[in-house]
């Protein structure tokens, strides 16, 4: 399938992700400074710019996560990419001028690249652009979503028809699109081999997320997030594929090492700084003001607990039995 991809084969096998000696090895001599650095030069092959100080702990080598991935930004960032390339909103899209002028410097997909018109240059459509009928048949169809209380936020207060775009999307929001929601929205719009592509993009991102996961299907789950990825080279473009989109080949793995995606995502962390957002009163003093609040809260509730057990002020019992007078 060399028409499909650059036109060469690919026969090396995946590369072994470092230790901590071997990452350690090739940042020791890197001096950092502090503010803005000088330009890379084209001679330097180094890629790595500073050496974290966490290497100074002694224990930091012979740990075989030393950061975790974020799933919770990642799977956001992917639907962040997706739909902008979908509506082709401005400033999201990865589909633009600049696209297609690499396509036309990779000797890529002929049919894509672009022509100029005079004053103008023509963008041939790709197999995702939608048409404005077709973008405002996704808007109605994700408008008219019902969902129960607590499940995500309002579908229909997020959709804007006439600017034909999503707006105010929180993570958790985009939990559920991508998961759930995405698929069923796009379905009889796009072609039928991107629809495909997708949605098993979503049923990869359905099972990583998945509470209970047999150990035996970690390694079929990887070897089809690493295909899904190939189908979607197929369709989008190559400025489609940042880091965020290759970090999914990179999450199963940290399932073998972590455990669950849930027991260590960042959904628990943003919802208490939330809360701690909301103990600012000055915004002169932030971290005093949320000290300040967090510290009543826990004299309030260390006092509820203490007199929990001890008994309100009122008419003096009678020490005497009824027969007694």
């Amino acid at each position: 399938m060399k028409k499909d991809f650059n036109g060469s084969q690919e026969n090396q096998s995946a590369p072994k992700p470092l230790d901590g000696k071997e990452v350690y090895d090739r940042v020791k001599d890197i001096i950092t400074i502090i503010g803005k650095t000088q330009k890379k030069s084209a001679t330097e092959t180094n890629s790595w710019k500073k050496r974290s100080i966490f290497f100074n702990l002694p224990y930091w080598y012979d740990l075989d996560v030393r950061h975790c991935i974020d799933v919770m930004h990642v799977e956001k960032n992917v639907y962040d990419s997706l739909i902008g390339t979908f509506l082709n909103i401005k400033g999201k899209t990865k589909d633009g001028l600049k696209c297609h002028q690499d396509l036309v410097e990779m000797g890529i997909r002929e049919q894509l690249h672009p022509i100029s018109q005079g004053p103008h240059t023509y963008l041939p459509p790709a197999c995702h652009t939608m048409s404005t009928n077709e973008k405002r048949s996704f808007c109605q169809c994700l408008r008219n979503v019902k969902v129960p209380q607590g499940y995500s936020s309002n579908i229909k207060s997020l959709v804007s028809v006439n600017e034909l775009k999503l707006v105010g999307l929180k993570s958790h929001d985009c939990h559920v699109l991508m998961q759930q929601l995405l698929p069923v929205s796009i379905r009889g719009i796009l072609p039928d081999k991107v629809w495909v592509a997708i949605t098993h993009l979503c049923f990869v991102f359905n099972a990583i997320c998945s509470k209970v996961i047999d150990p035996r299907r970690l390694d079929e789950l990887e070897n089809e997030a690493a295909i899904v990825l190939c189908q979607m080279e197929m369709y989008f473009p190559p400025s489609f594929f940042d880091i965020m989109v290759h970090l999914i080949v990179h999450l199963v793995r940290e399932i073998w090492l972590c455990g669950l995606v849930f027991l260590w995502w960042m959904y628990p962390v943003e919802r208490y700084m939330k809360v701690l957002k909301g103990y600012t009163k000055n915004q002169y003093r932030l971290e005093a003001s949320i000290v300040e609040r967090y510290m009543a809260e826990e004299c309030i509730e260390f006092c509820s607990q203490y007199i929990e057990g001890g008994k309100s002020v009122g008419l003096s019992e009678d020490h005497h039995g009824p027969n007694q007078g």
